[in-house]
């Protein structure tokens, strides 16, 4: 059996693996990255439409949701989002702003995995691809680790950045809970977050017509619990774009509020911040009286919207009716 020894192997060639072979190997260390893909950085590829939302101008702790708040702070002040730019910059990758503080690329999100080999090829990293782990042990006070391929890799660290099931079509499985778990660490339960939200079917067909409407939302969640003796429970908030789709609702602000939604739980949806829909339609009413009511109703969100909620209170005729 070919054998070889090294100081770190990391398992997983996305973002997290990456950079963490990058990190290693500038301080010295002898590190070698797998992964069964036959490329690097898949999730990277798709993100953002593509374009990879690689960072956020207003990133911090705050950002980060776990058992343990803290968790990420740490790291965040190690490493933060402008020594990122500062990175991807001197890769000559450009970039802009879109929203709230959201960086994308100019041309395409493979910029951002070719800036990420290179800075691993310049550290010494090596990569290997398309090969996967049969078995994990523990060897003393290393691990040893067999491929599929026959070879065994000996390693004083060893690095699970597999992630996990978040797009199984990609590749995406639970192994690396199950090694976890196996060398005795606590593994938290998991559930969808950043994901859309589905509608029940009875609800589905009544707004199935209105897949394809987007309008800036409001969105909120309020925990259920109280957060301690005394205090209110949390109001979460988020504004951004709301998209109708053929399944229900998604788009950023639906995406974001999904990671505190739990199944029972209500979201509220404001669909026309800023404006006192009440008001507007009691003053289309003194001024034109004869106006049907989903046209007033339009004014104010996009039209096929405006049809669907008057069709759903049951709300028809005249604005004098």
């Amino acid at each position: 059996m070919k054998s070889s020894d090294i100081d770190v192997l990391i398992v997983g060639a996305g973002a997290a693996g990456m950079m963490c072979a990058i990190e290693a190997g500038k301080r010295g260390r002898r590190v070698r990255v797998i992964d069964h893909a036959r490329a690097p950085g898949e999730k990277i590829r798709i993100s953002g439409g593509g374009r990879c939302n690689f960072t956020n101008l207003g990133t911090s702790g705050a950002n980060f949701l776990g058992e343990n708040p803290r968790f990420a702070l740490s790291a965040l002040r190690r490493f933060t989002q402008h020594d990122f730019i500062k990175m991807v910059d001197r890769h000559g990758v450009a970039w802009h702003e879109k929203t709230l503080g959201q960086l994308f690329c100019d041309d395409s999100a493979k910029q951002i995995i070719r800036m990420l080999t290179d800075e691993m090829k310049a550290a010494g990293v090596t990569l290997s691809l398309g090969l996967g782990v049969k078995t994990v042990e523990r060897a003393g006070e290393r691990f040893q680790v067999d491929l599929d391929d026959g070879s065994r890799v000996t390693a004083a660290s060893l690095v699970v950045a597999t992630g996990g099931k978040s797009i199984p079509k990609m590749g995406a499985t639970g192994w690396g809970y199950e090694v976890a778990r196996r060398f005795g660490l606590r593994v938290t339960d998991t559930r969808p977050a950043l994901v859309p939200l589905t509608f029940e079917p009875g609800l589905l067909e009544q707004l199935k017509p209105l897949a394809g409407v987007s309008v800036d939302a409001v969105v909120r969640h309020k925990a259920p619990r109280e957060a301690g003796p005394g205090r209110p429970a949390k109001e979460t908030v988020f504004r951004e774009g709301l998209l109708f789709t053929h399944r229900g609702l998604s788009g950023p602000s639906i995406l974001q509020i999904s990671s505190y939604w739990r199944e029972g739980e209500a979201i509220t949806v404001d669909l026309a911040p800023d404006r006192d829909a009440a008001a507007e339609i009691l003053a289309a009413k003194t001024e034109n009286g004869k106006q049907a009511v989903h046209t007033a109703v339009g004014h104010i969100v996009p039209r096929r919207l405006a049809e669907a909620l008057c069709a759903r209170e049951n709300l028809s005729g005249k604005l004098a009716e």
